[in-house]
């Protein structure tokens, strides 16, 4: 059973979190994350946080799929295959207040960086994206987290704001399904998961249009800014987050 006090905190982290993803193409998770972990079990916040994944990346894709860099988002998804059950292990062999806290560092460290004009180079094809790939599989098997390594690597190809945002959801949606299908596996599709995400799901539908109307407003530049702003904040959020678990 869910408790009814928690209804409204979690309808207001879904339905904000979802219009960050739909405008940064990124992001429901590092902001839903550590607000739902507040009011609900880890176990519960990782798989609502993978299902709202799935239908955010289904609408936007069939928005916006001529902006999809196919190969790139391919390439991303076949070496995440690979970290997803390193990413199911590490939730339920690690202590999950480590991970987050070197989650958050590696994360705000890398985005005050590149905030400060160090981060110059640029990555010519998909050579590496094996490596993003992977690292993004294992904090999606393990918190439903996969954006960080996937937004630095759009950010180090300098790929567009809309090209960005629609390139990450053809690598999100079969990803959400995967990690999804082992959440299932494992036990961890309960009636509670069920629960809030039926309940979230217009607030997050009308999300997804607004973001897509203020991502086709936005500069690349203040894009960049508010994409490591962005990430800086949650990465210290982690941060907190695993101090007081």
């Amino acid at each position: 059973m869910t408790s009814d006090w928690t209804l409204l905190p979690v309808l207001s982290a879904l339905t904000f979190a979802t219009f960050v993803r739909s405008t940064f193409g990124f992001g429901e998770a590092l902001v839903a994350v550590p607000l739902l972990a507040l009011v609900l079990p880890v176990e519960v916040v990782a798989p609502v946080a993978v299902l709202v994944s799935i239908t955010v990346a289904a609408m936007i894709l069939v928005q916006d799929w001529r902006h999809v860099h196919f190969r790139s988002a391919g390439r991303l998804f076949l070496s995440t295959l690979g970290g997803i059950p390193l990413g199911l292990l590490l939730l339920t062999a690690v202590p999950g207040s480590m991970v987050k806290a070197a989650l958050g560092i590696i994360i705000a460290a890398f985005s005050a960086y590149s905030l400060a004009g160090r981060v110059r180079c640029k990555l010519e094809g998909d050579r590496h994206a094996w490596l993003f790939g992977l690292g993004a599989g294992i904090l999606g098997g393990a918190y439903g987290m996969n954006g960080p390594p996937l937004v630095i690597y759009g950010a180090l190809r300098h790929w567009s704001p809309q090209h960005l945002r629609a390139t990450l959801q053809g690598y999100f949606l079969p990803a959400s399904v995967v990690v999804m299908f082992g959440y299932w596996l494992a036990g961890l599709w309960t009636t509670a998961v069920t629960h809030y995400y039926v309940s979230a799901l217009p607030a997050i539908v009308l999300a997804v249009f607004v973001g897509r109307a203020v991502n086709q407003r936005i500069s690349g530049r203040r894009f960049l800014l508010c994409v490591h702003a962005g990430l800086i904040v949650a990465g210290l959020a982690l941060v907190v987050q695993s101090a007081r678990s």
